[in-house]
C-alpha cells in the first residue's frame, strides 16, 4: 500500500505531488487520472505509479488526497464510497464542499481534513489553510498530515467557516500577483526597460517584499511607509494608483471569488 494516492491530477494535484516528491519517494505515491495519456506521462515524468481507476486508487493508500474539480466530486464518491475505509485520512482540495458534506458523501464512516492549496506548491512555496477535527486523527496521523502540506510549503490550521476566506487569500490570489508582475513589467518595458529583464526585476521584488512580511512580524503597511520617502517617486506611484482604485479592486475580487466558493457544489 502506497502512503500517499492522488485522485485527480489537474494543475493543483499535480503541483502537490511534484512538491511531495521532494521529500517522499515515487513508489510512496500513485494517482489516478481521468486520462491515461497524461497519465502515462506524469508517470516518465515523475517515476510515481499510476493505476487505472479511481477506486483501485482509493483501495491502495493510507491518505488519499481528493484532488478533483468540485463539479467532479460527486462522481468520485459513487466511485469510491464502498471503498474507502475509517482507517484512511482523506484530505480534500476541493473548494464549496465542506467536512460534512465530504463524509456524507463518502458514505459516513470516514476521517476527512478539507484544505486550501495553492500552485507555488509546485516551487516549495505553497500557502495551505486547513480544518479538521483533532480528535478524530491519531497523532502521528496529525504529524504526517503536517509533513505533507509542509513539504511544499507553509501550512496555517483555521476554522473551516474561514477556508473559503483562505481561497481568496492563497487560493486565487497567485494569479493576482501574475497579473500586477505583468502590469508593472509593462509598465517598465514602456518606459524602456528590456522585456526579459523587467520580468526577473518584477518578480524577485515581490518574492523579496512577501519575504519581508514573512520574516520581519512587521506590518505591510509599514514596510510600505519604509519605502516611501517625503516627497520622492515612491508615493508618488502610491498616490497613483490609490487614484486608480488598486486596493479597492484586490477586495472586490476577493468579495468574487469568496461569493463564487459559495456557489459551487
Amino acid at each position: 500500500m502506497a502512503k500517499f494516492g492522488f485522485i485527480g491530477m489537474g494543475n493543483m494535484g499535480c503541483a502537490i505531488m511534484k512538491g511531495l516528491l521532494k521529500t517522499c519517494a515515487p513508489n510512496e505515491i500513485l494517482f489516478s487520472s481521468a486520462h491515461e495519456e497524461k497519465m502515462e506521462t506524469i508517470t516518465k515524468e515523475t517515476g510515481v505509479p499510476h493505476v487505472s481507476s479511481n477506486a483501485e486508487c482509493a483501495a491502495n493508500a493510507k491518505y488519499l488526497v481528493l484532488a478533483v474539480k468540485p463539479q467532479v466530486l460527486p462522481h468520485v464518491f459513487e466511485e469510491i464510497r464502498k471503498t474507502v475505509t475509517r482507517d484512511q485520512v482523506i484530505l480534500s482540495i476541493a473548494a464549496g464542499y465542506t467536512i460534512a458534506d465530504l463524509t456524507e458523501g463518502l458514505g459516513g464512516n470516514v476521517r476527512v481534513i478539507r484544505a486550501m492549496p495553492n500552485t507555488p506548491a509546485m516551487v516549495g512555496e505553497g500557502m495551505t489553510g486547513i480544518s479538521y477535527d483533532e480528535s478524530l486523527f491519531s497523532e502521528e496521523e496529525k504529524k504526517e498530515v503536517e509533513h505533507f502540506f509542509t513539504s511544499f510549503g507553509r501550512l496555517e490550521r483555521v476554522e473551516e467557516r474561514l477556508l473559503d476566506v483562505v481561497a481568496s487569500a492563497s487560493g486565487c490570489s497567485p494569479a493576482y500577483v501574475y497579473m500586477f508582475i505583468e502590469a508593472l513589467a509593462d509598465g517598465c518595458v514602456k518606459n524602456g526597460l528590456p522585456r526579459q529583464a523587467a520580468y526577473r526585476m518584477a518578480a524577485q521584488a515581490v518574492l523579496g517584499s512577501a519575504k519581508m512580511v514573512l520574516e520581519t512580524g512587521k506590518h505591510p503597511g509599514e514596510l510600505k511607509d519604509m519605502v516611501c520617502s517625503p516627497g520622492g517617486t515612491t508615493i508618488e506611484g502610491v498616490a497613483a494608483l490609490e487614484e486608480g482604485g488598486f486596493r479597492s479592486a484586490i477586495i472586490k475580487a476577493c468579495d468574487a471569488n469568496y461569493e463564487k466558493n459559495k456557489r459551487l457544489k
